[in-house]
């Protein structure tokens, strides 16, 4: 990561300066090769991007207003290495984020525009799901359970609960609290931006986090509105709760989440407990188990799911990694499906599906 504190020429944009602050660009670059045991009946290999992390470019800036508060500012795009357009869409520049706000060290932070809810903030970015330190995209949750029928989803379960981070909230304000003896929270409201009715097509989302020495706990709500269910009055409503614990050289982790569709009641729970850490000099790897389970509404689908991952450190901010994921399904109507395969048919056409990849992540 490189700070600039006057002029910066970033991409042939010059003069890219905050007076009185500094702006930095800072990115991550993911690439590999994946193999697939079973996608509707056939062994696959490709190449994929963006799995242990996004690939992402970042430009954050802040500015000194004193009194200890800063003008702030974060615009992120996700590109695929692959081919060089952007994600989801080639034409969706800063689609991952774009805000900018006021932060204080008094006060907390209050930022508008388009961010990540509670679930990635205060779940998954804060290590209660090895899934985002060690897993990936893969390691995120989806299965037999495209009946769950999230709208706007390319799959109708692609990462059913908000964990991967691949879904942002547009025209949204959101509120984080400074730490108080180890305690936070901060909630965030995003306008659905339909003429006469504030609360259609809205979403809302909390969260709430503790830590004490070695344990943590965190707590997440997200409501989401979308036009395809009854107008957009109704929605996907998804919570979690997290504790972690670490150990001398370990990170022991458990989360629960629950997601459902409140028109057509489907609903479908995670449990997950994993363990991370360092296993010797540049060496680290994580495993963890995960249990799906949908209700009747979805079928009654349930999967278990396997996953280990281990990467070597080639330096501070670059490693080489490799990982498996198995998933069984317990359906013989909805086959094994891993989350994150490129493929919107990527579905298994048993109840098994393995996968394995190895791939390089690199940060600047």
């Amino acid at each position: 990561m490189y700070r600039v504190c006057a002029t910066a020429i970033l991409c042939g944009m010059s003069s890219l300066a905050w007076a009185d602050g500094g702006v930095e660009f800072s990115g991550r670059i993911d690439a590999g090769v994946t193999y697939v045991s079973n996608e509707h009946g056939s062994s696959t290999a490709f190449f994929d991007s963006g799995i242990a992390a996004p690939s992402t470019f970042s430009i954050r800036g802040q500015e000194d207003l004193g009194a200890d508060t800063r003008a702030i500012f974060e615009l992120t795009s996700q590109f695929n290495v692959g081919d060089g357009t952007t994600v989801p869409a080639s034409n969706e520049l800063f689609n991952r984020t774009a805000l900018v706000g006021l932060s204080s060290g008094q006060y907390g932070t209050l930022t508008l525009g388009t961010q990540y809810d509670f679930m990635t903030d205060s779940l998954s970015a804060r290590g209660f799901d090895d899934a985002f330190s060690y897993g990936g995209l893969y390691d995120f949750r989806q299965g037999p359970f495209a009946r769950l029928a999230i709208p706007e989803n390319p799959t109708g379960a692609f990462d059913f609960d908000r964990m991967g981070g691949t879904e942002r909230v547009s025209n949204s304000v959101k509120y984080q609290s400074p730490e108080f003896a180890g305690f936070s929270a901060g909630g965030l409201y995003g306008f659905g931006n339909v003429a006469g009715a504030i609360s259609q097509d809205a979403t809302m989302s909390f969260g709430a986090n503790y830590h004490a020495g070695p344990f943590a706990l965190g707590l997440a709500y997200v409501d989401v509105k979308y036009p395809e269910l009854d107008d957009g009055h109704e929605g996907v409503r998804t919570w979690g709760a997290g504790v972690r614990y670490q150990f001398s050289r370990v990170l022991g982790t458990m989360l629960f989440t629950r997601t459902q569709n409140t028109l057509t009641g489907g609903a479908v729970n995670v449990y997950k407990a994993g363990a991370s850490g360092t296993l010797s000099g540049p060496w680290s790897g994580a495993l963890d188990y995960t249990y799906i389970k949908g209700n009747q509404a979805v079928g009654d689908t349930a999967a278990n799911q396997f996953a280990a991952t281990v990467s070597y450190a080639l330096s501070r901010r670059t490693k080489l990694y490799a990982e498996a994921i198995y998933q069984r399904s317990n359906s013989d109507s909805a086959g094994a499906w891993i989350n994150g395969l490129p493929a919107a048919d990527s579905e298994s056409s048993s109840k098994n599906q393995l996968l394995s990849r190895i791939g390089i992540l690199t940060s600047f």
